[in-house]
Parts: C-alpha cells; structure tokens; sequence
C-alpha cells in the first residue's frame, strides 16, 4: 500500500474512533449526575465524610496554639497569627489564600499615663484608686503585651464630681431614675453594672442624661453563677477581672472615619474627632472588688429590689457619698488614644465545579483583648478545622458544586471592623453572588445545648442537619442532637421545635445579613438560660480568657466544640453542595406571621391612640398573607422543576438566594443608615438583640417618650406602610417569570 494510502486509512480510523468517544461522552454526560453529590444527594458519603474528619483533638491542638500570646488588634501578634492562618490553609489545600488590609480607626490605652478611677477627698488628695491591672492567672505571669483594662474609644478626660448609680444603665433605668426618684444626674459621673445590653447603649443613655463620666462594673450577680468557685479553682469572674470592650454606637458604619466605604488607603477620611459612633465621655470598667469602694459609702435613696446585685453593699444610688463621706468626690483619670492602624483580613476560596459565581461564606474573627480562649479563638479554631477536613476532601476528588469562602476577621471587638471593611469593599460582588453567610465567633458560652440564630429559611435545614448529629454529652448516648436540643430548650409555643433566636448584632455577621440581605446564622453552645442568670459567661473579655478555663471547665473533650463545628460547617457544606439550595420560604412566611401578630399586639397597649390616630395594621397582615401564598405556590414549583435542567434549577435558586435581599431598604432605618433589613435588626436599645420589624417597633417605643404624640403617631403609620411594601415586593420576587 503507498504511503499516502497508509495516512488516508489511518486519518479515518482515527476520526471514527473520535467521533465514537465524544458521542459515548456526551451521552454519558447527559445520562449521569454533572456533580457527585446529585446522585447521592446532600446527605451522601462525602458530607459524612467530612463530618467524621472534625476531629476534637485537633480543635484542642488548634485552640492552644492560637492561645498562647496576647493577639489584639493591630498588634504584630495579631499579625504572626494572620500569617499562620494563611499558610496553615494553603498547607490545608485551599485553592486560594490571601491578606487583605485595611486602615482603620483603633483605640489603645496610654502606656505611660495608665488609666484609672479615684476617691478624692476636699482637698483633691487621692485617697482610693482602681486598680491598674488585673490580677495574671497562673503559668501566665511572664507573658507580655497583655492590655489593662479599658473601654476602648473612650474620651479622654479627667472629670470630677458625685457619683450616681443607675442599676444596668439602661432606657428604662435613667428613665426610673429620672421621672419616679427625681434624680438628675446632668454634671455627674455615674456607675452602672455590666450586663442585659451592650455596653455601648449604656454609653449612649449615660450621654443623653447628661452624665460626664461612666464607670462600668461587673457585679456577681451577673458574673458569678451559683456554687462556683472564682478562676482558677473554677470559672467564676475573680474579684479583680474587668471586661474590656469597645464603647463606640456605630449602628453598622463600619470604620468610624470611613462610613458606608472601605477604609483603604485612596479613602477620605473624616477627622478623628469627628468620627461615626465616638463617645463624648470618659468611660472606664473596673472589677467588682474596686467596685465595693465605690458603692459601700454611697448616699441617696435605698434603690428597688432589682437594682440591688450580690456585693455586700446598700446600693444606695447617691448623687454622692454618705454624710461622714460628703466631701468626697469620685475623678475620672482617663487618656486613651485613638489612632488609624492597620489591620488584616485572611480570606480563602475553594472554587466550586458548577457555580463558581455563587458564594457561601464562613467567617469569623481572630483578633482578642487577651488570649482569647472562648471569643474568639473556641470559634476560630472551629474555622481552622473545618478548612482542614475540606482540604482532605478536595485531595480525594471532592469540589463543592458552589465556591466556598473562609475569612479570619480582623478587629471585630473595635466594632465589627475586619469583617465590615469586607463587606464594603465586595458589596457590589456580594450581593449578586453570595448565598449565605455563617457565623464563626465563640464556639462555647455554656454547657448545656445547642444555640442557633439565623434567618427563617435556615430554621428547616437547622433542624435536619441536628437530626444527623449526634449528641455530645455523655449522658445521652444514641440521642441525636436535636432530640438533645429539643428537650433542653423546647420554649416556642408556635412550633414542637427546639428554639431559634432572631439574629440581633454583637458579631460578624451584621454588614451581611443587615445591610446586604444576605441569609446568615450562627451556632454554638450555650448555657441553661432558665435556670442560669448570669450575664454572658464570667470571664468574658478578661485576662481570664485562656485555653485552660476551656480545657478544664467548659469542654474537656472538645466533643461540644466538636459538635458545633459540626453545625457549622454541616450549614456551609449544605449550602454549597445541594443542587437546590436548601433556603425555606415557607418558614420565612411562619415568622413574618408572627412577627406581625407581635408588633400589631405591642400597638394594642394604646387602644385610645390607635383609635385617635387611625392607626391600622391590616396592610401589614394583608402583606404577610401575600407573602405566604405566594411561597407555598414557589414551593410547589421547587417539587416539580426539572432537575436535569440546569436553566430551570438556576432560576429557582436565584429566587432563594434574592429572597433576602428583597427585604432590604436602601434608605435603611430611621437614624440608621446602615442597618436596611425591614424584618430584621439590632435593637436600637440593646445591640445584641434582634428586633422585628425594627421600624414599627422603634416608632411605637418612640410614643412612649415623644412630647408631640401627632408626630409620633404618624411615624408610626409611614413605618407599617414601609414594612407592608416590603412584605409584598418580596412576595412578588417568588413569583414565576411572566
């Protein structure tokens, strides 16, 4: 046969074996699953996998090595351990790791005039004064850089005069104090008790009373729970323990001298002291055995009962001391620096294999006051394990359908900062792409059950992933952790579920699911609220913080922790892997009800006034039971789509995903700029709590305080409107294509 023959022959055999691969390709494409998970579904080998990879010993092994130095904000320990996070994730085996920084506003107390608070007597000599440091626990006594107590974006100043106490520091304490005792307490300092709200309200209300000074104290009632003893015998607060926090209002700025933008180095900046959210008094926390000397000599009227803690003191309210201690005047020594530092971000990608436009977030916060040992690093080590069992799946072949992204936040105590600055730089992205965002801060606040906030259409994939986990405690071999949940913290009446809590403010998740409307929530383990009254747990924010008080007191076997980072990564696992995202309108439909029932039942208190004022809920019910219709109708579409059709799965999902964003408004809350979910925000009152229908609920408090009751009442009115628009327009974003 000629040469040119041989070629012909070969060029022919070589095509028909071509065509026959691709057409045995392409059939077998369109006959099998395009991605592992859909053929076993969610649930399938390598979830479990992924799950039985979280391992407690390595949550202990990550937990104490992320514990052993100081790491605040902005600190070159703070940065060692960004460092270490990076290269730990690449070593993991994530597609992509990197350090993205940002210049913002921090605060620091003055090394070489330490803050502190004193007794001064007629002739202004200093006869008691607070102490300057805490007391350094065991085996920790030659460590450095670990900050005092303070109050961070305090003012600084040196004020002087009578002392006022005002129980908790809240709305409705100055209120009491004010309008039933007849207690001005403009030109004064006062003392308030740490717990019930955030630290920041109490700031705020101490302002709008006319106080000049705040010292915030840490009483036993609220910091010691029962038959336990002080760190380190057990995991009480010690007598000498201060709680270090931020004290800023920044109601989802972000970087007080950047609002709204990223603080990079092309952004204006206001002026310092000009900057979103800064207190203009100085504010101070001490412990309660400093505390005692304030409280002990204290003048005034005997308070109610539920003003009075566990100190062994009057609490007698003042202004000032007793007759023998008249002369005596309390002075403020306060000189705190504010100053733009560098912070820093660790953000990782595993690319998803289909929907590599479609993210789902874990994040949580790495930097401390201290050590840590419960906030953050119990959640950051979490994270740190939860990337390491993804990273042995990725070497097996697994990719998630969706691309997931880890962040270690940086300044989250100087107010939510690392994780803001994020959202702001990416929003545009963000809002088009992202899913859902999972919170990682603490892992552990108790020891008794489960704790989960979130967003309604979470609440179903919540509940059917604890049906699959089992129950860490050791008493209850075989039951799974919802049935362990269930039977712990069964509260709601509405549902035979265990309890899920509205998302409130206080962490990460904030610029996510308030400003952005994207679906969050959030899990750890927490205490027994109805028999535990203490406030958080003891040691929060204290030098106290340390990996031992987790190792020996909360979770020896890391099998809580363990569970939680079951939960977490479950949710992100979920989230990303099932063909149809598993978001639940119909729950959301449940919750919108409820709320609206609540609301509509706060407004009934005014009978006379809402008769005077026409003041009607139906455009909100009407609403809500648009909103319902049109959910169950999106879902009995969900049952019928296609699945095998990738356009018609796309489009459903796209509808769960935008459901969230369909509740923001972008004039956001009165006086609020930044906080835009119409269903959902933090109380205006209290920080870490979540509020319904936050605009309806903040006008309808605002009737109990307003002087021109017509204004008030009418807002009212245009905050129902705003919440029934809302509601509808969401409706209509589950309805078909036209």
């Amino acid at each position: 046969m000629p040469k040119s023959s041989r070629c012909v022959h070969c060029f022919q055999w070589i095509l028909a074996v071509s065509t026959l691969f691709c057409l045995g390709f392409i059939a077998g494409w369109f006959a099998k699953p395009t991605h592992p998970n859909d053929a076993s579904g969610p649930s399938g080998p390598y979830m479990r996998e992924f799950l039985d990879e979280i391992l407690p010993s390595k949550i202990g092994e990550h937990l104490r090595k992320f514990t052993r130095l100081p790491h605040l904000s902005g600190t070159e320990q703070n940065l060692k351990y960004a460092e270490q996070v990076r290269n730990e994730w690449r070593e993991f085996g994530l597609d992509s790791v990197e350090m993205v920084p940002y210049d913002v506003l921090l605060s620091y107390p003055n090394v070489s005039r330490p803050n502190y608070i004193a007794i001064v007597d007629a002739q202004g000599r200093e006869i008691f004064n607070t102490s300057l440091a805490e007391p350094t626990p065991e085996g920790y006594e030659d460590v450095p850089d670990i900050v005092p107590p303070y109050s961070a974006y305090s003012a600084k100043g040196q004020p002087q005069g009578d002392l006022v106490y005002v129980n908790y520091g809240r709305t409705e304490d100055f209120f009491q104090l004010e309008r039933r005792m007849g207690i001005n307490v403009t030109g004064k300092i006062v003392i308030v008790r740490y717990g019930k709200i955030f630290r920041g309200n109490k700031v705020k209300n101490a302002i709008r009373a006319g106080a000049k000074g705040l010292i915030l104290f840490s009483d036993p009632a609220d910091y010691c729970a029962e038959g336990v003893k002080p760190y380190p015998e057990g995991w009480n607060l010690p007598g000498g323990g201060a709680q270090r926090g931020n004290v800023m209002n920044l109601n989802g700025a972000g970087d007080s001298l950047t609002p709204g933008y990223p603080a990079k180095e092309y952004t204006y900046r206001s002026r310092p002291e000009d900057g979103v959210g800064l207190p203009s008094i100085p504010v101070h926390p001490i412990g309660y055995h400093d505390a005692f000397h304030f409280l002990k000599n204290m003048g005034g009227q005997i308070p109610p009962n539920n003003w009075k803690g566990a100190l062994n003191v009057s609490y007698r309210i003042g202004p000032g001391f007793t007759d023998d201690f008249k002369n005596q005047f309390v002075r403020m020594n306060i000189h705190t620096n504010n100053q733009v530092t560098r912070i820093y971000n660790v953000i990782g990608r595993i690319r998803g294999a289909l929907e590599p436009d479609r993210y789902v977030i874990l994040g949580g916060h790495r930097d401390a006051w201290v050590f840590g040992g419960i906030d953050p690093m119990s959640g950051a080590a979490l994270v740190h394990e939860i990337v390491r069992s993804a990273g042995r799946l990725l070497r097996k072949g697994w990719r998630p359908r969706r691309t997931i992204i880890f962040a270690s936040w940086d300044a989250e105590e100087f107010g939510l900062l690392g994780s803001t600055e994020w959202a702001e730089d990416n929003a545009k992205v963000l809002q088009e792409r992202a899913v859902a965002y999972i919170n990682a801060d603490s892992g552990i606040e108790g020891m008794y059950t489960l704790r989960v906030d979130c967003t309604p259409s979470l609440h179903t994939l919540v509940y059917d992933l604890t049906k699959q986990l089992a129950s860490p405690e050791k008493e209850e071999e075989g039951l799974s952790l919802y049935e362990s949940w269930h039977k712990r913290d069964n509260w709601t009446n509405d549902r035979d579920a265990p309890r899920i809590r509205k998302l409130g403010s206080g962490s990460d998740f904030e610029a996510y699911f308030v400003r952005l409307g994207i679906a969050a929530g959030r899990a750890r383990y927490t205490k027994n609220w109805k028999t535990e009254g203490y406030s958080s747990y003891p040691v929060y924010h204290t030098v106290y913080e340390t990996f031992e008080v987790v190792e020996r007191f909360y979770d020896p076997s890391f099998a809580r922790l363990r569970t939680v980072a079951q939960v977490r990564g479950g949710l992100v696992f979920l989230l990303a892997d099932s063909q149809i995202i598993p978001l639940d309108a119909n729950q959301y439909a449940i919750a919108l009800d409820k709320y609206a029932r609540s609301i509509a039942a706060m407004a009934q208190t005014h009978p006379q006034e809402m008769k005077t004022y026409e003041v009607s809920f139906d455009s909100m019910f009407s609403a809500v039971e648009n909103f319902t219709v049109a959910a169950k109708e999106f879902h009995e579409r969900l049952q019928a789509v296609n699945r095998a059709d990738p356009i018609q799965v796309r489009a459903m999902n796209d509808q769960l995903m935008y459901l969230e964003r369909a509740f923001i408004d972008p004039l956001g809350l009165p006086g609020r700029p930044f906080y835009r979910h119409v269903i959902f925000a933090p109380s205006s009152h209290n920080k870490y709590a979540g509020e319904s229908f936050p605009g309806v609920y903040d006008a309808l408090f605002d009737v109990e305080h307003s002087a021109n009751q017509d204004k008030a009442w009418n807002e009212v009115k245009r905050q129902i409107s705003i919440a029934a628009f809302t509601v509808h327009a969401a409706a209509a974003t589950l309805a078909p294509p036209a």
